[in-house]
């Protein structure tokens, strides 16, 4: 009985007898994905008019419209291909992208294949054109990857035979395809020459892709392009999780307006709307402070007059709301005739919001959070404190037994909190023209300079 062709195989095959250099899992993906540029963009873009054939598993690998327009494919993949997340497909095309569908009609481009178990997930593609031909592929271990490029006339050939193999075994039809299409390409032009351009290029690619070093600043560039990855993650989590509770507003407010209901189900729609726009500030905050993180200079260009004071009354009706759902009670204390300060108005009401927030957090029920707002000298002091119930003394907002996790971020073991950490707070806040300090007998102070000051 003829043993089952599997991608493995071919790819175990194909490593025989070469020299190899292990790297990890981000290594080899970094390596792939340079690897697939430097191939489209300085090979295929110049030999694919004359058309072709790709084989690929378990994605397509290939990103431009007029490759998949010339070149008819063939192409493994998992369960689900091609409506699974796109985050997890790699490169174009996904099926579930109106616009992707529009641009890439590929539906006739390719056949899609049941990628089995055995085949495993380690990315392959083979290119065959008239003057142009390579195979390209990651296998090894966890963290022992090997990047595997090979264009050599034997490789191409068992390649071939193999593939033609494991098609006639799944699916004769394109089997007989295949062989057609490898038919009509004619008598290849082997490009023996592939090889010594392709890893000088690759090489130089790669090194542009790593941050410029030199012996006194590597450390100080390592800590800095760590911050600026986890800050352009936590952008990227934070419109994910933005996007979808906007949506659930919006849906909200369309049932309220369009159905009758009883007061229990609308109380209850009202209360998920408040909670989908605690959470919406939330992140928002955390956003903006990844932004701050990729930027070392914050700018106060943008800082205008405003009336602290006419912000507190017009959002205390909303904290007091939001305060009272956890039983926590709001006073602010503020005197008449107060000077404006400099500030942005619609950046500090969001980042006001995220200090009661993040500063109320684990308080017990029965507690008072007050806000004080009082001259000094230059500069206007806002002062959070906290009183317990059954107490006249004023303390500390909470006994802080968190830890940041990064620049940005400080997480509460024991609530499983995430908040701004106190070095994020304090970026935002210089950002809006505000200096913070926290001390034990005073809670958290917020001092903002007034708008006639010098």
């Amino acid at each position: 009985m003829e043993s089952q062709i599997t991608i493995k195989k071919i790819q175990e095959l194909l490593i025989k007898g070469v020299q190899t250099i292990h790297v990890d899992d981000d290594t080899s993906r970094r390596m792939w994905w340079a690897s697939l540029e430097v191939i489209q963009k300085d090979f295929l873009s110049q030999n694919y008019q004359q058309g072709g054939i790709w084989v690929a598993s378990p994605l397509p690998a290939l990103n431009d419209k007029k490759f998949f327009k010339k070149l008819h494919g063939w192409l493994w993949a998992p369960d689900g291909f091609p409506s699974f997340q796109k985050e997890n497909a790699g490169f174009l095309p996904v099926k579930n992208s109106d616009k992707i569908k529009k641009d890439f009609d590929l539906v006739s481009n390719y056949k899609v294949l049941n990628l089995s178990q055995k085949d495993g997930y380690e990315p392959f593609l083979m290119i065959i054109t008239p003057n142009f031909q390579c195979i390209l592929s990651i296998t090894g271990e966890k963290d022992k990857k090997i990047l595997l490029m090979k264009c050599d006339e034997e490789s191409l050939k068992l390649t071939i035979e193999l593939m033609n193999a494991k098609l006639n075994q799944e699916n004769y039809e394109e089997g007989v395809k295949f062989r057609k299409a490898i038919k009509t390409l004619g008598n290849l032009n082997i490009n023996n020459q592939f090889e010594n351009f392709f890893w000088p290029i690759l090489s130089t690619k790669l090194a542009k892709l790593g941050p410029n070093h030199n012996i006194k600043n590597s450390l100080k560039n390592d800590e800095k392009n760590g911050q600026i990855t986890e800050a352009k993650l936590l952008r990227a989590i934070s419109h994910e999780v933005r996007t979808p509770l906007a949506t659930i507003r919006t849906l909200i407010s369309s049932t309220l307006k369009k159905y009758n209901m009883d007061e229990s189900m609308r109380n209850r729609l009202i209360q998920i709307d408040n909670e989908c726009n605690e959470q919406i500030d939330r992140f928002g905050l955390i956003f903006n402070a990844a932004e701050l993180v990729n930027n070392e200079i914050p700018s106060l260009n943008n800082l205008a007059k405003i009336n602290l004071a006419e912000i507190f009354k017009k959002l205390s009706p909303a904290w007091n709301k939001q305060l009272n759902r956890r039983g926590i009670s709001l006073k602010i204390d503020i005197p008449n005739q107060l000077p404006q300060i400099l500030s942005d108005s619609e950046k500090l009401e969001l980042m006001l919001r995220g200090l009661i927030d993040k500063n109320t957090r684990g308080l017990k029920e029965g507690s008072t959070l007050i806000l004080e707002l009082r001259p000094a000298g230059q500069k206007l002091k806002l002062q959070l404190k906290v009183q317990k119930l059954g107490s006249n003394q004023k303390e500390i907002l909470k006994k802080d037994n968190s830890s940041d996790i990064g620049p940005v971020l400080n997480w509460d073991p024991q609530t499983g909190s995430l908040q701004l950490s106190q070095n994020a707070t304090q970026k935002l806040l210089a950002s809006l023209g505000g200096h913070v300090t926290k001390r034990r007998d005073t809670g958290l102070t917020v001092f903002f300079p007034i708008s006639d000051s010098k």
